[in-house]
């Protein structure tokens, strides 16, 4: 497998995913403005829609979108319990967590990266977050992670977007369980060695 990915971008999350599952995966770096990868080709040839994350699957296949691409991982190993078994209410609830990421943590964050945004708009998107933020603060006040005791792909998600939070000048400090939850991630080995492993790759012109 291949994962293309950029830094501080979602392709963190699947390239956790892999490092949880322990295979055999090779890195491609991408520079998201100018779309060249380190392989020296266009990444939308791999990519149409332009942005990672990738994973280009031993059959030739290429899979896109993180919530599908962490499911896809996750299920190559289901004793690693990183997703419940497919059919059942546990993943629905997981694909609860994972929608709800996709629209109201990563999406709703993403006008505040533009630095014209007036400021009485960037507020308005601001309070619209923390009060997601609120929700999931409750949620891990009573478990250690979304699904309950144990680490699932939506950790991996939802700590990559959360990783964010700072460049965007968002103290998550008042959230206290949040803080925890970071905390408790952040020196998992697959989240020390994934950014290890994008340090090594240099940046693309």
């Amino acid at each position: 497998m291949k994962l293309y990915f950029a830094p501080d971008t979602c392709s963190l999350s699947p390239h956790i995913v892999l490092q949880e599952l322990g295979v055999t995966y090779d890195l491609v770096r991408v520079n998201n403005r100018t779309k060249r990868t380190s392989e020296g080709g266009d990444f939308r040839t791999i990519n149409p829609k332009g942005y990672v994350a990738a994973l280009l699957l031993d059959s030739g296949e290429v899979l896109t979108e993180g919530s599908a691409l962490i499911q896809y991982l996750a299920d190559l190993k289901p004793e690693t319990g990183l997703a419940p078994a497919n059919g059942t209410l546990a993943r629905v609830r997981l694909q609860e967590w994972l929608n709800f990421i996709t629209s109201e943590i990563h999406a709703g964050s993403s006008p505040l990266f533009n630095k014209e945004l007036p400021e009485p708009v960037r507020q308005i998107f601001s309070a619209r977050l923390f009060k997601r933020f609120e929700m999931i603060d409750a949620t891990l006040a009573k478990h250690a992670y979304l699904m309950g005791a144990s680490f699932s792909v939506a950790d991996a998600y939802l700590f990559t977007v959360l990783s964010w939070m700072p460049a965007l000048g968002i103290d998550l400090g008042r959230w206290r369980s949040i803080i925890g939850y970071m905390k408790r991630i952040e020196v998992r080995p697959s989240v020390v060695r994934a950014r290890e492993r994008e340090a090594e790759n240099p940046p693309v012109e």
